[in-house]
């Protein structure tokens, strides 16, 4: 596939207001295009678009309503002529660790409407737009669409959901000019895992089941550079930071691995107990 020029294309990037969403918008302008702003308030899309000036279009609208997104889709086209690429982004997690057996029905069902609902009636909205332009989609999954989820279930669910979700995307697309791929981001320095960083437990449980550089979180400004070239060359899979990709490719052994070591730990069997207390 040709590379796709960023230079004058339009983006549209959801959960723009923080985190990966903040830093890629920023690096997309940088980057020559033009970008569509969306989260739930629009307040805080106007503080992100007044950093951007006139490239950026602030939208609130939730990602869960498609038909609030088909309008979404359509002030972008107006504003801007066309839509290029879809940044399927927004997600949520859950306040703290918990096991499936603690969670709330409600937050576990809430978690999995924004992150994999989220994405698909994200995608399901702009795609006659990208299609039309021979664009591109993103869609942000997460390591933990391969790595063993204890004490965020939903979550891991939601981004395995979302990779499958992402290479069918693909296959259906070739040979069409359109092209779709599915970003695997680590541990990053987003107001997502400080929430988990609370308490010594659930601190020790990551610590454990995140060794070494692992568990290092890397800035959203990481994962924003990730991006712009994955988008620019259409890839398929952005895995960012590049320490993941050796268990990316030899995730089968590394899942049964992993599953028959957690299998054994005492001490996260232990902590897993005391979490939901």
């Amino acid at each position: 596939m040709p590379a796709l020029n960023l230079t004058g294309a339009t983006v549209l990037v959801t959960g723009a207001a923080s985190g990966i969403g903040r830093a890629t918008s920023r690096a997309l302008i940088t980057a020559g295009a033009n970008v569509a702003l969306l989260d739930l308030r629009q307040e805080a899309v106007d503080d992100v678009a007044a950093e951007f000036g006139s490239h950026a279009l602030p939208v609130a609208a939730d990602v869960t309503d498609l038909a609030a997104m088909q309008t979404v889709v359509a002030k972008v086209v107006d504003r801007f002529g066309a839509l290029d690429v879809c940044f399927a982004n927004a997600g949520i997690a859950a306040k703290k660790p918990v096991t499936i057996k603690g969670s709330s029905v409600e937050e576990f069902e809430r978690i999995v409407e924004v992150d994999l609902l989220g994405v698909w009636r994200t995608v399901r909205a702009c795609l006659p737009a990208i299609t039309e332009a021979r664009g591109h989609v993103l869609m942000t999954a997460s390591v933990y669409a391969f790595y063993n989820g204890i004490g965020n279930a939903p979550y891991a669910a939601s981004k395995a959901g979302v990779e499958a979700f992402g290479r069918s995307l693909r296959g259906e697309l070739a040979g069409t000019g359109s092209t779709a791929g599915v970003l695997f981001p680590g541990w990053v320095d987003t107001p997502i895992i400080r929430a988990s960083h609370d308490d010594e437990v659930t601190k020790e449980l990551i610590r454990l089941g995140n060794p070494g550089i692992l568990g290092k979180p890397v800035s959203p400004e990481v994962i924003a550079a990730a991006v712009v070239r994955g988008i620019e060359k259409r890839s398929a899979r952005v895995i960012a930071p590049r320490v993941w990709v050796p268990l990316f490719v030899a995730r089968g052994a590394f899942g049964i691995a992993t599953d028959a070591l957690i299998d054994r730990h005492r001490r996260m069997q232990s902590l897993l107990r005391r979490i939901d207390g």
